[in-house]
């Protein structure tokens, strides 16, 4: 699988402009997959901007998107 940078005004984490992961989705689903979590790009803008990333926040953000 090759990957590529999307750059960084197409990603949506808005955590930090520091971060050196920012725009580089496989460097970032690999960082946050070794850490048990998701990326940003998966929560809601809502979920998104709280910063929690633990697979737990993401089912809850999600399921209460869906209804």
């Amino acid at each position: 699988m090759s990957c590529s940078a999307t750059g960084k005004d197409n990603c949506k984490c808005t955590y930090t402009p520091d971060c050196s992961r920012k725009g580089n989705c496989c460097q970032c689903v690999a960082y946050h997959r070794g850490k048990g979590e998701a990326t940003a790009c998966f929560f809601t803008p809502a979920g998104e901007r709280t910063y929690d990333r633990s697979l737990k926040h993401l089912m809850l953000d999600r399921r209460i998107f869906m209804n």
